[in-house]
C-alpha cells in the first residue's frame, strides 16, 4: 500500500500594501500586488505582521473588495489591500470645524528617541521618555496611559497589546520631529515652552521672588519672567537658551 502523504497544503493569497505601508516591505515587492504563501488558516493580521508591516501603520483592510478586521482567517485565493492610517480619505480639503483637535496627543518614545523626546517637550507636548524603558515598560505605559509609541524598531510596534504607535523613517532627530508634527497634524497643537524638558512637567508661571533663591547668581536681577516646573521644580527663564529654541522652531518652520 503507498504511503498517504499528509503534508499540510500550502496556500496563496494576492496582497497590496498602499502608500508609507511599502516602507515596511522589501523593494521587489512594493506598490504592486504579490502573492503570498502559507499554510493553515492563518489571521489577516498574523499574515500582515509575518509580511514585516506593524499592525499599528494600518487603518483599513479590504479583503475581496470588503472591509474586514484584524481576526479575519484567510484560506486561500483571497485579495488582501493593506491601507495605512489617514490614507484612505484625503482630507486636506475638508472644512475643519475647530481650530485644535478635540484629542489631545499623548506620546511615550523608546530608547533611541531621547533628542526627539526633548524637542516634542519644547513644542508643549507631552512626552515620556526614560533611557532605561524596555519594550514591556513601554507597551504597558502606553496601554494604560493611551499613549502613542514612536519608535525606530518595528517589533515593538507588533505586539498584541499595542493599539496606537508610529514607526520613524527618519533618522536626523530634526527630521524625525517634523515627520512627527506632520503625521499627527500636530502644527495647530504647537505651544512652545510650556513643559519642561528635563522631566515632562507642566511649566507654570512663578513669581520673581519665589525664584530668587533657585536661580543661579544674577538672573533674577536680570529677568522678570520665571516658569517652575510642576514636576521636577526647575526653573526657566526668557534667557539666551530661550532665544536659541525659539530660533531652532522658526528654522522648523512651525
Amino acid at each position: 500500500m503507498p504511503a498517504q502523504n499528509h503534508a499540510p497544503r500550502e496556500r496563496r493569497a494576492t496582497f497590496r500594501f498602499y502608500e508609507e505601508l511599502n516602507d515596511f516591505l522589501p523593494s521587489e515587492r512594493r506598490k504592486r500586488d504579490f502573492a503570498h504563501r502559507f499554510i493553515g488558516t492563518p489571521s489577516v493580521k498574523d499574515t500582515i505582521e509575518a509580511l514585516g508591516v506593524p499592525h499599528t501603520e494600518i487603518d483599513l483592510i479590504l479583503v475581496d473588495g470588503q472591509s474586514v478586521g484584524f481576526d479575519r482567517k484567510l484560506v486561500g485565493g483571497e485579495r488582501v489591500a493593506v491601507y495605512p492610517v489617514f490614507e484612505v480619505f484625503d482630507v486636506a480639503s475638508l472644512t475643519r470645524l475647530r481650530a485644535t483637535p478635540l484629542r489631545e496627543p499623548r506620546f511615550i518614545l523608546d530608547v533611541h528617541l531621547g533628542k526627539l523626546a526633548r524637542y516634542l517637550r519644547m513644542l508643549g507636548f507631552d512626552a515620556l521618555y526614560q533611557n532605561d524603558y524596555d519594550d514591556q515598560t513601554i507597551v504597558a505605559v502606553a496601554g494604560a496611559e493611551r499613549r502613542i509609541i514612536l519608535t525606530r524598531d518595528k517589533g515593538i510596534l507588533k505586539h498584541n497589546a499595542v493599539t496606537h504607535g508610529y514607526w520613524l523613517r527618519a533618522t536626523a532627530p530634526h527630521d524625525q520631529l517634523r515627520e512627527v508634527v506632520a503625521a499627527f497634524d500636530l502644527a495647530r497643537r504647537i505651544r512652545p515652552f510650556t513643559r519642561c524638558m528635563a522631566c515632562n512637567g507642566v511649566l507654570h508661571p512663578v513669581e520673581k521672588s519665589a525664584a530668587r533663591h533657585r536661580a543661579p547668581p544674577g538672573v533674577v536681577e536680570d529677568f522678570d519672567d520665571f516658569a517652575e516646573c510642576e514636576t521636577c521644580g526647575k526653573i526657566y527663564w526668557p534667557g539666551s537658551h530661550f532665544d536659541r529654541m525659539r530660533g531652532m522652531i522658526l528654522d522648523f518652520g512651525f
